[in-house]
């Protein structure tokens, strides 16, 4: 079985057998600005509710974004600690995966454009390709202004949040065909908003 976390929008969390397909225990919230606070908890109620123990699990699937700096980093950190800790394989995946496979899912198999939003009026855009048996990311990620998405004959999906089971249930199908996964770096695809002070400053009195 595999756990997977993702905080790129809202916080999702979830195990599933991909066995199967089941969906063991999922757990998520939209609220993009509380990620450290409900990740702990998530993590021990999907635990709970699959009635897994950490070392039951066959890997960690870790969506690396693009999302919004803060908040993507805390799922990534959640993710590698987890990983260490139960010795477990760590699975990096572009988190937009996960909704280009739930509309697969959904029966589409036309082409669509993942957006979430970037803040500071920009969006993440990520291009897929629905008509095989599993998406296929054909471009991207990338960052635009919402009025500049590149593609624009492809179906616009805007996703507020990125089901974690999803996006473990499309590692599993990468690793099973042998395809690489994500890099192991965060996907901020920009600079963070804080910045190291150019001088040092005068004190006076």
């Amino acid at each position: 079985m595999l756990l997977a976390i993702d905080t790129s929008a809202g916080t999702s969390v979830a195990i599933v057998d991909p066995s199967t397909g089941r969906i063991v225990a999922e757990r998520s919230t939209p609220d993009t600005m509380r990620h450290a606070e409900v990740i702990g908890t998530l993590l021990a109620e999907v635990l709970e509710a699959a009635a897994v123990r950490p070392a039951a699990l066959d890997g960690v699937v870790v969506g690396m974004g693009p999302g919004p700096f803060t908040g993507l980093r805390v799922g990534i950190a959640a993710a590698r600690t987890f990983a260490l800790g139960a010795g477990l394989p760590l699975l990096p995946m572009v988190s937009a995966d996960a909704v280009a496979r739930q509309q697969a899912l959904s029966g589409a198999s036309d082409t669509v454009i993942v957006v979430t939003d970037a803040r500071r009026k920009e969006v993440f855009w990520s291009l897929y390709e629905l008509s095989g048996s599993e998406p296929v990311r054909v471009d991207g990620p990338g960052l635009a202004k919402p009025d500049s998405l590149p593609h624009t004959g492809a179906r616009r999906v805007d996703a507020a949040e990125i089901p974690a089971a999803q996006l473990a249930l499309a590692a599993a199908a990468l690793v099973e065909a042998g395809k690489p996964l994500a890099s192991d770096d965060a996907l901020y695809l920009r600079s963070p908003d804080v910045t190291m002070p150019s001088g040092i400053k005068r004190v006076t009195q």
